[in-house]
């Protein structure tokens, strides 16, 4: 009888508690900080949807004197060298918090690794997590340094191009990226958007979507599903398959 997935932990679920790593999702981070080295020079970070904080662990350990602020809607265990709200991103008063923690300086790097209640349609799935997106996109309009760094989870389908569109407004450069601990089987990417450059007279506004077509008429348009190309890597160093099966007592090497 064959085992469902239930039953069968892959190497990263059992590699992360060795490893003092709240959950799995610590790896992927390291995958995408060793390919495009976002953590170097970073002084101030911010982790949204952060529970249950592994990204944040990641963040507090390798950045040297770092700052780093998790936020989320519940409450997660405490962690050395970080400080958490419990707040909404959809709030102007959670950006307001995360700038007085910073004594109003901006953040170098945004990250957020949350995801939706997974319901198993797929287009609703897509939606829910591009809304998302589109929230931790927006509060960090509010606290980004120009030229600083945002990562986020991203679902890739058929719309994704849209969603591009947008984050190539505010960054130089967006990539997506698949760290070698995402599932293949896993629609789960990560969008890698660099070099923070609002356009011209743009004030962030958390009470209205990014979504339009007012801030430049000559790139903003969103017509057609080929506006925006953008290169998708895999990062990682060969590692465990996601699905395959291993010893519980894995060797040294």
């Amino acid at each position: 009888m064959g085992r469902t997935s239930k039953d069968k932990q892959d190497a990263d679920c059992r590699l992360a508690p060795e490893n003092g790593w709240r959950a799995r999702s610590a790896f992927k981070l390291l995958q995408l900080d060793e390919e495009f080295q976002l953590l170097q020079g970073v002084v101030r970070a911010v982790d949204l949807c952060a529970a249950p904080g592994s990204w944040s662990q990641v963040l507090s350990q390798r950045m040297t004197d770092g700052h780093v602020v998790a936020v989320d809607l519940q409450a997660m265990a405490p962690l050395p060298g970080v400080f958490q709200i419990q707040g909404d991103i959809t709030q102007l008063s959670t950006a307001k918090e995360i700038s007085q923690h910073f004594e109003g300086c901006p953040a170098d790097l945004v990250v957020c690794d949350g995801a939706p209640d997974i319901t198993g349609l797929r287009d609703v799935d897509e939606y829910m997590q591009a809304q998302l997106l589109l929230a931790a996109l927006n509060i960090a309009t509010h606290v980004l340094k120009p030229g600083g760094c945002f990562v986020s989870k991203i679902f890739r389908g058929r719309d994704v191009t849209l969603l591009y569109s947008q984050l190539r407004v505010f960054f130089s450069k967006v990539v997506c990226a698949k760290p070698r601990s995402s599932r293949n089987s896993s629609i789960e990417a990560f969008v890698v958007c660099q070099g923070y450059d609002p356009p011209a007279g743009f004030i962030p506004d958390l009470t209205k979507p990014l979504l339009d077509h007012t801030y430049d008429p000559d790139f903003n348009q969103l017509d057609g599903p080929t506006r925006i190309i953008v290169p998708f890597v895999t990062c990682g160093d060969p590692a465990y398959d996601s699905y395959g099966s291993y010893p519980l007592d894995l060797e040294d090497d």
